[in-house]
């Protein structure tokens, strides 16, 4: 493709190794795309309060489409810029459907409550079950009805004994049209935004609004919660060490994140 108008990177598995650390290569590299005046927007299934260390490590702040799709975020001003949520109605159904369905999950809600233009105040609320996969400081724990009782920006579902295709599999026969399923690790834990809110939405949101057209837009992903983007974009690039059905949507496949994969195609124009 010709020089990108707009470059979009996935964060886990693509723009940080597998420790979590943004290589300098990468770093150097992303830093060049901006002070070109290309915006380099990161686009992730994290939540906004995991970004402003991404953007440090980059030395390059800027925007992030978080939650896949759900919340857009400026990490320099530290506000939220536009959100979608799940209703508390949907949200209520689908949770009672999918633990008569995947018997033994446990749930947990993101939500971003600072009003959009104000600065950033979500939260994460699960049941109990979930404290293991993150800092217990981080986790409101919290009962099924309270979980339930107000909009979220995304429903994580976990369970500990199936694999994370496994349960999408039913979680799509469940869920149908009301939720988008996806999820960004095999390791049994789903991820649920509002119909039609995926990563290529809220990034095609990003691109309308800085007058890029999407045959200028380079992206970068791993998993199954990238194939949207990628298949989106001008140009989906994934990863070597990715999902099958991210090297299935991609246009080409670069290195691994371990061997600075975004960097490697980058380093073409910048």
């Amino acid at each position: 493709m010709r020089k990108p108008g707009l470059v979009a990177s996935d964060v886990d598995g693509t723009l940080l190794d597998p420790v979590e650390r943004v290589r300098p290569r990468t770093a150097r590299a992303a830093r060049r795309v901006v002070a070109s005046g290309t915006p380099l927007i990161l686009v992730t299934g994290r939540p906004p309060r995991w970004m402003p260390e991404v953007f440090d490590a980059l030395g390059a702040p800027g925007l992030a489409v978080c939650a896949n799709g759900a919340v857009l975020y400026d990490a320099a001003t530290d506000r939220v810029l536009h959100s979608r949520s799940i209703d508390p109605v949907t949200l209520h159904d689908v949770v009672v459907e999918l633990r008569r369905e995947l018997p033994g999950c446990a749930f947990g809600v993101e939500r971003a409550t600072g009003a959009v233009g104000g600065r950033y105040s979500g939260r994460f609320q699960a049941e109990s079950q979930f404290q293991h996969l993150w800092d217990p400081s981080e986790v409101n724990v919290t009962g099924l009805a309270e979980l339930t009782g107000k909009a979220a920006v995304k429903l994580l579902v976990l369970h500990q004994q199936m694999t994370s295709e496994e349960m999408a599999a039913v979680a799509r026969e469940v869920v149908g049209d009301q939720l988008q399923v996806t999820f960004s690790t095999g390791s049994g834990l789903l991820e649920l935004s509002a119909p039609g809110v995926d990563k290529a939405s809220g990034l095609a949101t990003v691109a309308d609004h800085l007058g890029v057209d999407r045959d200028d837009v380079i992206t970068f992903g791993d998993m199954p919660n990238d194939v949207p983007m990628l298949r989106w974009a001008g140009h989906g690039v994934a990863m070597r060490n990715s999902h099958p059905e991210a090297l299935a949507a991609a246009d080409e496949v670069t290195g691994t994140n371990r061997e600075d994969g975004v960097a490697q195609v980058l380093e073409r124009w910048w």
